[in-house]
């Protein structure tokens, strides 16, 4: 994850007040990730890393702004993008190569912070071989939470690369459109991570982190919704839409949008 989305960006948000957010909790252990096997890191050129959760045995859901360059604004090679399902201290369940990926077609990259960036900051990674791991069970997705509703947050990020970490509990303090912010702790590699709704018999992604931000002194999480944009995406891949994995890259992959900077 690579901006800070500036207070201004959401003053003219309304904000509600925060439930009791539960503290991080490190997914170390088999017994701890057990349920979260879906969510992987997804590795890009061995400089940087995003979040990205299984939503199908071949489909992987994450950020679009983990797939640019961030020097030179354009799509990172996809032969240098692989997904580590339930990567945990230096081992995955699942290792595979991305094949094809679809951008939400109102993505921009490289524009200014805005709700209609942030809105569209979604993408799904096509994988060459399916996961097939009884362990590794996809997620299903759910409906954008209302305002003041409780969600929880699995995510890798710079201080916890080598597993992931759940906060059960945070909150949507608010929501506009396909935006919403959320009193979940991310940090720099968290893009792409899964916001879940426990709504249910299983956990359902809700929305996937943008951003992370600060607002009136509190950092905060900003994340694009769900359920409209896999529609759309889903709609994009079905026509063959997106960008194919080269058998052969000459990609830098030394600059992707991932790669872990100072605020």
């Amino acid at each position: 994850m690579r901006n800070w989305i500036k207070a201004l960006v959401l003053a003219c948000l309304p904000m509600t007040a925060n439930a009791q957010d539960s503290r991080l909790k490190s997914l170390d252990t088999t017994d701890a990730g057990r349920a979260w096997m879906a969510v992987g890191r997804l590795d890009i050129g061995g400089a940087g890393f995003c979040t990205g959760t299984l939503i199908s045995p071949t489909l992987v859901l994450t950020a679009a702004h983990c797939l640019f360059d961030k020097v030179t604004g354009q799509r990172v090679e996809l032969a240098q993008v692989e997904f580590l399902a339930a990567w945990r201290l230096g081992r995955a369940s699942a290792y595979r190569a991305a094949r094809r990926a679809v951008i939400h077609p109102d993505y921009q990259y490289g524009e200014e912070a805005s709700a209609a960036r942030i809105g569209s900051d979604i993408a799904l990674i096509e994988l060459w071989q399916p996961i097939r791991n009884t362990t590794v069970i996809p997620f299903e997705t759910g409906n954008r939470p209302a305002k003041g509703e409780e969600v929880g947050v699995v995510s890798y990020a710079k201080d916890r690369a080598e597993a992931p970490s759940l906060q059960e509990v945070c909150s949507v303090m608010t929501r506009k459109s396909d935006v919403l912010v959320m009193s979940c702790d991310v940090e720099f590699g968290s893009s792409g991570a899964p916001v879940f709704s426990f709504d249910g018999d299983r956990p359902r992604i809700v929305s996937v982190v943008a951003a992370k931000a600060e607002l009136n002194g509190q950092r905060v999480a900003v994340g694009t919704a769900v359920e409209e944009s896999l529609t759309v995406l889903q709609a994009e891949l079905s026509a063959g839409r997106g960008f194919i994995a080269s058998t052969n890259s000459n990609g830098s992959g030394n600059n992707v949008g991932a790669r872990f900077i100072k605020p």
